[in-house]
């Protein structure tokens, strides 16, 4: 019998009709939603510390992977393969973060039998690896930071030449690098031997290749990323910007969209540009162009091949449920909308809730007593947790997403700052009271603000 909540083209040549969730927390939550909704059932697996979160009851099915250690779980890719094949999922998410940008995992999936829900191997392979993104960006017109795109030699003398070419200060990177790590800042010539040879080591120990690249170090840049949906070899849209400037030590804080002041003509060239970056490597599912904007200019350093954590941001402002279509794609259905359907709306703001000290952001694990989330016209939280969930010390300190969305910038600062006077968790310091501030500050209220702009406004405050 077809399944009515499926398009029908869907229903027709559906390949799957359970999914296996291969994450936990609040982005496991969404995306068993988003099954629910259309007839999918949903494949559970948890670590033996999430055995009582609400979500999982309901699962279709549940299935413990092993101890809290990530390690033994939900990077236990024998693990998950082992659930899936017990279960006779027909496809694994793997949300965000653990293995959703792992290759072989996406590969092991596939020869398993299953889909995987987000690109193929090959596709996060080029764009894993930042020298290889870089030059599929470069012949598919996308705007580059200036530098070249191949890896640093050996020699010095060679590296010297092509730091002076590109001008200081220029950023000497991993080339398997990513959140913030393997980088260093050059501002003189004299610098440079020990910075390649510090970034060398620290590429070897943390991403398994030695490989560096070295680019030109924008000053002021905002970050601000374009949002795609690719059917494959078939269609694909670009869908609105966001802007994540506002940054500590390389991690989002707060995020929005659409990234203002920037002109419309200018957003669509660069974002029919990553369109076609997407078609030209086959890419398929959800994924995140991010750049540097400095001086009207734009600029790549990376693209996230899978959901990002501010997904929400693009929802509201775009109304398309962007969890939703990934599931289509991995049927096998066409897009369902075309660029022209796309008319961002309004904005919207994401303020990431962190189980942390809010002064020194130290994580805070521990049970929460009494939660209170607010409500009320244009205000979303994803969350999984619930007064009497234990908050983990084994994992990323994320416990909620609050997301707003009103008809203009100015209304959504003032949704937000009344949602965030709502909302209360108790039991476990968060850093509610530092969102609080930022939304209370004047340079995050006119707009526009740099990558360095929170850094320094929190040495400012630590020094009150």
């Amino acid at each position: 019998m077809m399944d009515a909540s499926l398009p029908k083209a869907a229903a027709e040549q559906r390949a799957f009709d359970s999914v296996l969730i291969a994450n936990r927390g609040e982005i496991a939550l969404r995306v068993q939603r988003a099954c629910r909704e259309l007839g999918l059932k949903t494949i559970m697996v948890y670590s033996e510390a999430d055995k009582d979160a609400d979500y999982l009851k309901a699962a279709d099915t549940a299935i413990c992977i092993g101890p809290a250690s990530p390690g033994q779980s939900y990077l236990n890719v024998p693990a998950i393969l082992l659930a899936m094949n017990l279960t006779g999922a027909g496809a694994v998410h793997p949300g965000y973060g653990f293995l959703s940008e792992r290759a072989s995992f996406s590969q092991a999936v596939e020869e398993a039998g299953a889909v995987f829900i987000g690109p193929r191997a090959d596709a996060i392979r080029t764009m894993g690896d930042k020298i290889a993104a870089k030059r599929a960006m470069m012949e598919a017109g996308v705007p580059c930071v200036p530098g070249p795109d191949s890896a640093l030699p050996d020699d010095m003398a060679e590296v010297s030449k092509i730091a002076a070419e590109i001008g200081y200060p220029v950023i000497v990177k991993a080339a398997g690098g990513g959140g913030g790590r393997g980088m260093r800042v050059v501002h003189e010539a004299s610098a440079l031997q020990d910075a390649v040879l510090v970034t060398r080591e620290e590429a070897s120990r943390a991403f398994g290749t030695p490989e560096l690249y070295i680019e030109k170090f924008l000053e002021h840049p905002r970050h601000v990323e374009i949002q795609v949906l690719c059917a494959g070899q078939g269609g694909g849209v670009w869908v609105g910007l966001r802007d994540c400037s506002m940054q500590r030590r390389h991690q989002k804080v707060v995020e929005e969209g659409p990234a203002i002041g920037i002109p419309p003509d200018v957003a669509a060239f660069v974002g029919n540009r990553c369109v076609e970056a997407c078609r030209q490597i086959g890419y398929r599912g959800v994924g995140t162009f991010e750049f540097l904007y400095e001086n009207g200019e734009f600029y790549f350093i990376e693209m996230n091949t899978r959901l990002q954590v501010e997904h929400p941001v693009t929802e509201m402002t775009s109304g398309v449920d962007l969890v939703r279509q990934q599931l289509l794609v991995a049927l096998g259905h066409p897009l369902e909308i075309s660029q022209e359907d796309i008319v961002c709306e309004g904005h919207s703001i994401e303020c990431r809730i962190n189980a942390e000290d809010p002064y020194n952001f130290v994580p805070c694990p521990g049970l929460i007593t009494q939660l209170h989330l607010p409500g009320g016209p244009g205000v979303r939280v994803d969350t999984h947790v619930t007064a009497g969930y234990r908050v983990s010390a084994h994992y990323d300190s994320l416990i909620a997403k609050l997301i707003v969305h009103a008809p203009t910038r100015e209304q959504a600062i003032m949704r937000m700052q009344r949602a965030l006077g709502e909302i209360r968790i108790e039991g476990v310091s968060t850093n509610l009271p530092l969102h609080r501030e930022i939304l209370q500050d004047p340079a995050f209220s006119e707009g526009g603000t740099d990558i360095h702009y929170l850094e320094h406004w929190l040495a400012a405050r630590s020094s009150k």
